[in-house]
């Protein structure tokens, strides 16, 4: 769940982006994994899945620890960066601001930190 301001926007990045609605200063906690609020799911469950919903999962969520995980708020709309102005830990279920995030600026995360599956991202990461 998101701890801080934000809205969605046109990115230059990858269409949509989340952009920051307040000034975020550095080492704030900016988001955590709440749960029953956000949702993981076995991959394997997937088939049994509408086309529609399936398409959905697979574009919203990342892998980790063999699971996918959908975050419930804008956090889904996130976009990557190498230069990433947070850090989510793989392990910790958090992301922090690693530098002052200004208000109006986009909000990055770098998904090879937490992604155990980074081809899932390969369309988007080519684009760097």
């Amino acid at each position: 769940m998101q701890l801080v301001k934000t809205y969605l926007g046109r990115s230059a990045i990858e269409g949509v982006g989340v952009f920051a609605g307040e000034d975020i200063p550095e080492g704030a906690v900016i988001w955590r994994w709440v749960e029953g609020f956000d949702q993981s799911y076995d991959p394997q469950g997937l088939a049994r899945w509408p086309l529609q919903v399936r398409g959905y999962i697979e574009r919203h969520t990342y892998m980790q620890r063999g699971r996918l995980w959908l975050c419930g708020d804008l956090e889904m709309f996130i976009n990557h960066s190498d230069d990433a102005n947070t850090h989510a830990p793989a392990d910790d279920n958090i992301v922090v601001a690693i530098r002052p995030i200004r208000a109006g600026e986009e909000i990055t995360n770098n998904y090879r930190e937490f992604c155990e599956d980074i081809a899932h991202f390969k369309e988007f990461l080519a684009k760097e």
